[in-house]
Parts: C-alpha cells; structure tokens; sequence
C-alpha cells in the first residue's frame, strides 16, 4: 500500500537512515528526508527521485532542540504532505551519564533518543489512526534488550522506545496502525566512526555484524506483520532468549561484559 503514501525518515543522510530511503523509494513511497546535513539530503532526494520516479522533499531538523519535532510538523502541514509512514532512526551513542558533567549534554541526548520519538509518534499518528493506515518503526537496538554495565544512556534509552513501541501497537490494535520496535545488533554503517567506535569494531569478528540492507528489510517485513519487536539478524534472533534469561543478565551486570 504504497502509492500515493508518503514516509518520514528521521536521521535519513546516511547509515540505516539512508537505507530505509532507498528501500521505501524502491516500494513507491515517497518520501521526507530529515537530518542536520542539508547537503547529503539533496544528494540522497535527487538519485532516489530519479531512480524510482518518487517525489522526495527534504527538511533540516537537529531533533535533540525540543522545538524540532512541533517545527517538523507544522513543515509537513505546510508543505500539504500526510505521514503515512513514520522511520524514528535519528540517534547518536551519546554520553557518559556518570562520567560527563555537563548535564545540559546529557538532556540534549534524552531529548534526541527518547523524548523526540515519543512527540513525533504524538504528532503524526492520530493523523494515521483516523484515516484507518500507518506504519512506524522506531529504531532500538538489541543492546535495550538486557541491562549492562556501560555508559547507562545509549542502551536505556533504546529500552524506552521498545517498550514505547509495544504499549503504541497495543493500543492501535484493529486501527491498522502498525508500531515496530526494530532491534539490530552490530551493523555496518557510519554509527560507530561518528561516535569514535573504530578501534571497538575492528576488534570483533566480522560473522557479527550485519548490513544495513538487511537490518532495514527486516524492519520493513516485521512492521507490515504487525509484530512490536522486531529483533534484526539470525544470529541476534538466536541469542536474544538468552539474554532475556535471569543468568545471563547477572552477566551482563558486570563491568567490561
């Protein structure tokens, strides 16, 4: 259901943001492209206009500002764009919560990870419940499935948006209005040299880590069914029982695991 329909990407210039453009272009959708970077929008709205003979419209946003995402909708409505499609996936890997001191920086993450889903998920899916279709993924991560010992930010921020996810499918049960907590695991994508995550990547072995085309594909397939989580990748599928298990979360709890 796909023509005519228009999809909100969030985090669209590049990594698993990018990657839902191209695979939703490829079904018909068009599409709103938002991020910081106005340069990689235009770059990314031209080739998929082209290829796929979509209308690709683009809006600058830095969803950690708290204005961002009421200023995202009043675009769409003044653009005449309805949201049929909603891709939560802006995202960084954030702060130490203990180690950096500077609290406005930590406020700034929750406001991008945690409070901007929640609004945009407040502004557009009313719209999608009275017209009787929607389809939203926000993207978690495997890491919100099981508490470690790390920076206490990135993974349970993600632990809020699944359960956000499942308590929105819940409540838009028969509306089809379909919410999709999408949970990868290691994936190849800009993420980890933006956050300064090199050295840690190159040290795991590469059967852990997953393309983005599969990820997003994945997602795409899970919020169609109407599942509320969807766990990204085979592997990650496979292990994810045990890390809901009581054993292996004591240790997880462990520094350094």
């Amino acid at each position: 259901m796909s023509k005519g329909h228009t999809a909100l990407i969030t985090g669209a210039s590049a990594g698993l943001g990018a990657e839902f453009a191209r695979q939703l272009a490829g079904q018909g959708y068009n599409l709103l492209l938002v991020a910081r970077r106005r340069d990689k929008l235009e770059e990314l709205a031209a080739a998929l206009e082209t290829k796929n003979g979509i209308t690709c419209s683009i809006a600058t946003a830095d969803l950690a500002d708290p204005t961002a995402p009421a200023a995202l909708y009043e675009t769409t409505q003044s653009m005449g764009l309805q949201i049929d499609y909603l891709i939560n996936n802006a995202g960084s890997a954030g702060p130490d919560l203990l180690e950096n001191r500077n609290w406005p920086e930590q406020a700034n993450f929750h406001q991008l990870m945690m409070t901007s889903v929640a609004h945009l998920c407040h502004l557009f899916i009313p719209g999608m419940r009275e017209r009787g279709f929607g389809r939203v993924i926000n993207v978690a991560s495997v890491a919100g499935r099981v508490p470690r010992a790390d920076g206490c930010n990135y993974a349970p921020s993600k632990a809020y948006v699944i359960a956000l996810s499942e308590a929105l499918d819940a409540t838009l049960k028969g509306t089809d209005v379909n919410v999709c907590a999408l949970c990868p695991g290691f994936t190849h994508t800009e993420f980890h040299e933006a956050a300064g995550m090199l050295e840690m990547k190159n040290r795991l072995p590469n059967w852990m880590w997953y393309p983005a085309s599969t990820v997003v594909a994945d997602g795409l397939k899970a919020v169609e069914k109407g599942k509320p989580i969807r766990v990204s990748g085979r592997l990650y599928r496979w292990v994810d029982p045990l890390f809901q298990s009581v054993l292996t979360r004591r240790l997880f709890r462990t520094p350094g695991r």
